[in-house]
């Protein structure tokens, strides 16, 4: 359960236009507060999604991203400036974020999640939103995710197109249910337009939000997928996979 902390008057007047929120109100806000998330890169998609909870007043982001900045991460990874070309990408987004939210608590990592590390990372969060491109990282974050119950807010984008889930373990599918092996065809990189990798980190922003509030409709065993080249959305509902490697037999913390 996230720890809920007093808000100080400072905090309740900036965020004080979501704390209208009938059904988030005040204590939502609380327990924004008092959250922890592991961004899993901080490049397209993950800068967006940082960006939103740092302006939402999560309490505490730990960032995940190996390498330096490059002048082709500047069309889509929007905490990331020319003036930071060559230099980590991790210390970009902490200067961006801290610039937005000062009271932000910020956990910067210089190295991309692991086998080896992805067990003391979601060790330390209430919540990990993925945005990582390698299925590697992906499949590591899941087991741990399953493995110490954190809620898991799965999304991946490809040219216009993107996914999104929300995975609550012993309840919902993981990752593993979903996708059992890395795709055959899937490569490191790929064609995308800025603009999708922040339509869906805005969705999976929200969704953090709503799991850690406990307010709203998650998609919890539901997918959401788009298109944006025709706008067209859908949502389908997805199931356990009961012979699944990973989550076999867990049963809902609590």
């Amino acid at each position: 359960m996230v720890k809920r902390l007093p808000l100080i008057d400072e905090e309740r007047a900036v965020y004080e236009w979501q704390i209208w929120v009938d059904d988030f109100r005040e204590e939502g806000q609380e327990k924004l507060k008092g959250a922890s998330i592991l961004i899993s890169r901080v490049g397209g998609l993950g800068s967006v999604v940082a960006y939103e909870l740092a302006a939402a007043g999560v309490g505490k982001l730990v960032l995940a991203h190996a390498g330096n900045v490059k002048p082709s991460d500047l069309n889509r990874q929007l905490l990331m400036t020319h003036d930071w070309l060559g230099k980590p990408r991790v210390d970009s987004a902490t200067r961006r974020l801290r610039d937005l939210n000062p009271r932000l608590e910020i956990l910067a990592i210089g190295e991309n999640v692991s086998e080896g590390n992805a067990e003391s990372l979601v060790e330390q969060v209430d919540l990990i939103v993925d945005c990582a491109p390698l299925f590697e990282e992906r499949f590591a974050m899941n087991r741990q995710a399953v493995l110490q119950q954190k809620p898991l807010v799965e999304c991946a984008m490809f040219d216009l197109e993107a996914s999104i889930t929300t995975i609550l373990p012993g309840r919902t599918p993981c990752l593993a249910c979903l996708t059992p092996e890395k795709p055959a065809a899937w490569t490191r990189e790929f064609p995308v337009f800025g603009a999708v990798s922040g339509t869906v980190g805005c969705m999976a922003a929200m969704e953090a939000v709503k799991v850690l509030a406990d307010f709203g409709q998650p998609l919890a065993g539901r997918m959401l997928t788009f298109d944006l080249r025709d706008m067209t959305f859908s949502t389908r509902r997805v199931a356990r996979n009961p012979d699944c490697p990973i989550c076999h037999g867990l049963k809902p913390n609590g």
